[in-house]
């Protein structure tokens, strides 16, 4: 058995979960907080906020792909080829979350300017450590049931982290409170215990799949993303499931405190997101035995629309089914994004057969683009739908055209994009029965030492086929 397909250590899962960890300790933070404190706390009005979270989300996108060159090209005999990035790269990106969070009053135009600047590089630098953070889990392991033990080990370090800002910082944000002592306190802290978890991955995660071409030049990454036929349909299903989160984390605060008058329900999401993800990530891996990837990707699409349609339509006057619905929309929010990160993983081993080419770099800097414009598009749909239905930044009671637009953005929204992603991925080729049979070729190429004029891609581009030279015709 290869060292890639050995089953991983708990301390090198739990290594790994701590990395995503420290990553929301930056990303959820401005997800779920940023919008608020540009809002109620900087006075920046809810569309130039808008505005501003969409071009910098989208600047984002393309800063991953800038990072994915940088991963790829990128080859160290000591840290290997993603570690490096933790070590090097963590320090900066916390505390350029702190800067975000602590926009100073200097006019609205020169407070507009000092919020693009510090979130565009906040959005920079988390593209240099996560990248490689996500690429690494593809040079772990190359076994399915490892793969979502990973999968499941990072939502749960996200999860615990949003649950935690669920529980112990979202009810605090309230007008009559000094917010920015608040998030002042809280972006310094983390500045500490981000560094410390990160430097917990670096120390305990291990890249032990073969590649056989360590450093990957820029047309060696465009031809794998050209003949990825699955990592596109993936990245399309991705946008759209990440277009519906965001909007709903987004305007989840607003939903909760300004609809249905109970603030103090966020922390109880918290928990039902925290208690929900340990479950999800501990029956991941029997899940993906049982059913596969993509069936259990489109039933977290189901329960993600009936919960946005419950949240949407909930009377003011019934909390606990608006409630429910947001606690529904979250439990296959999570299900369905651990369950991402897997099939990402295996679009690294279809790209390298068509190719001979072991990208893991551009390949998840591809899917973490489409996934940072969905975010891009998600947030800033949720802040147009606050600015056209009229929200009034610190007011008591909100008009009711207001709560619609809030409506629509925690819930119509989501649900609309879970029936198109799920639309998309029924018709997802790469199948788990067809990813291991690609796995065991690559092996057996690796075995044989074949040369590289006679890869998929090569023999591909003489036959015209995408079906790989059997052993029988190489010999």
């Amino acid at each position: 058995m290869s060292d890639a397909t050995t089953r991983l250590t708990r301390l090198q899962i739990v290594g790994y979960g701590a990395g995503d960890a420290a990553n929301n300790l930056a990303f959820t933070t401005a997800t779920m907080f940023l919008l608020v404190y540009y809002t109620d706390v900087a006075g920046i009005g809810a569309a130039a906020a808008g505005t501003l979270l969409l071009v910098v989300r989208i600047f984002d996108a393309f800063a991953d792909v800038f990072a994915g060159r940088v991963v790829d090209r990128t080859f160290t005999k000591r840290f290997g080829k993603f570690r490096p990035f933790l070590l090097f790269g963590s320090l900066p990106l916390l505390i350029l979350s702190f800067l975000t969070f602590n926009v100073p009053q200097i006019g609205e135009t020169g407070m507009l300017i000092y919020a693009y600047l510090t979130y565009a590089a906040l959005g920079l630098a988390y593209s240099l450590v996560n990248i490689p953070y996500g690429s690494l889990a593809a040079a772990m392991t190359q076994t399915a049931s490892e793969r979502a033990r990973l999968s499941g080990a990072r939502t749960i370090g996200a999860v615990v982290v949003g649950g935690g800002l669920g529980i112990f910082v979202a009810p605090l944000i309230t007008p009559e409170r000094d917010l920015q002592t608040i998030f002042t306190a809280m972006t310094l802290g983390f500045v500490v215990v981000g560094f410390a978890l990160y430097l917990f991955t670096f120390f305990t995660a291990r890249e032990r799949v073969q590649r056989d071409v360590p450093k990957v030049s820029m047309r060696q990454s465009m031809r794998v993303l050209r003949t990825n036929r699955p990592l596109i349909m993936l990245c399309g299903a991705a946008f759209l499931f990440l277009t519906g989160m965001l909007a709903m984390s987004t305007v989840q605060l607003y939903y909760l405190r300004d609809v249905l008058g109970a603030i103090e329900l966020y922390a109880f999401v918290a928990i039902v997101q925290i208690a929900g993800t340990f479950g999800i990530g501990a029956l991941l891996p029997r899940i993906v035995r049982a059913i596969g990837k993509r069936a259990g990707f489109l039933i977290g699409m189901a329960v993600v629309a009936v919960g946005g349609v419950t949240a949407a339509l909930a009377p003011a006057s019934i909390p606990g089914l608006g409630f429910t619905g947001i606690a529904i929309a979250t439990l296959g929010v999570s299900f369905s994004g651990m369950l991402l990160w897997v099939l990402e993983a295996d679009t690294v081993e279809y790209g390298e057969w068509q190719t001979g080419v072991r990208a893991e770099g551009i390949t998840y800097a591809l899917f973490s683009f489409t996934r940072k414009t969905g975010q891009a598009v998600g947030g800033a749909l949720a802040a147009y739908a606050l600015a056209i239905g009229g929200y009034a930044a610190g007011a008591g009671e909100q008009s009711s055209s207001a709560e619609w637009g809030i409506r629509i953005a925690v819930g119509g929204i989501p649900a609309v994009m879970a029936v198109l992603a799920a639309s998309l991925m029924a018709i997802y080729p790469l199948t788990d029965a067809r990813h291991r049979e690609i796995v065991a070729e690559i092996a057996e190429r690796r075995a044989d030492t074949i040369d590289p004029v006679l890869s998929t891609a090569a023999f591909a581009t003489r036959s015209g086929t995408t079906t790989p030279p059997t052993k029988e015709t190489r010999a």
